[in-house]
């Protein structure tokens, strides 16, 4: 006896959005930047260090996750298990008439519901540009921070001057994709799962749909 005509159908309205290696790659990436806010806020309050007690380790810590940031990205994207991540790069890098179609709306509050969009919204590329700048430039002034013999004072004090301000410019990022995925629980469940529905796809990501419908 099959299973039930209900159960079935869902199942077959179910489509694969993101792979084990993509998902396993974001979730690595938000723990070391999570990682990085609380002992970063730990080293600047001092409030919160007192409380924790130990400086030392705190900022070795910092320091280690800080350098290990790249690494999740680096392997997804370094063997043939990485093809699903290196074609959705290619995606958040190629912009299309709708996604600024999607920016405009959002920008005036207006819904963005059937706007033709692929996979990725301008929002979602916006945001993938954004962690991926914050995390070159971070590794780069942490690096003079932590080696600071190697570099002129100039650079020294601009690489810390830097990285406090993009730190807190990227804490305010993090709430706000926080927030969004929060009040989006298809989307947010698709990080968990891999899968969305056929019908959010057709409502969200049209363009994606036909390209899965069609193939390449």
């Amino acid at each position: 006896m099959g299973p039930p005509p209900g159960k079935k159908r869902r199942k077959v309205e179910q489509l694969s959005r993101f792979d084990g290696i993509e998902r396993l790659a974001h979730w690595l990436t938000a723990s070391f930047f999570l990682a990085l806010i609380a002992t970063g806020a730990a080293l600047y309050i001092p409030a919160v260090i007192g409380f924790v007690g130990r400086r030392g380790l705190v900022e070795r810590i910092h320091v280690d996750v800080g350098l290990a940031l790249p690494l999740p990205l680096i392997i997804s994207l370094a063997g043939t298990w990485g093809k699903g991540l290196r074609a959705d790069i290619r995606r958040m890098n190629r912009w299309i008439p709708g996604d600024r179609q999607w920016l405009r709306l959002t920008v005036h509050r207006q819904p963005t519901v059937d706007v033709p969009v692929g996979k990725f919204n301008a929002g979602q590329k916006l945001n993938a540009a954004i962690t991926g700048g914050v995390m070159l430039v971070m590794l780069m002034t942490g690096s003079v921070m932590h080696w600071p013999y190697y570099w002129p004072l100039s650079w020294r004090t601009g690489a810390t001057f830097m990285h406090d301000v993009v730190a807190i410019f990227f804490v305010v990022v993090v709430i706000g994709h926080i927030g969004m995925a929060v009040t989006h629980p298809p989307a947010l469940r698709s990080m968990f799962t891999g899968k969305v529905s056929r019908a959010w796809a057709k409502r969200h990501a049209p363009l994606w749909l036909e390209d899965l419908e069609t193939g390449p």
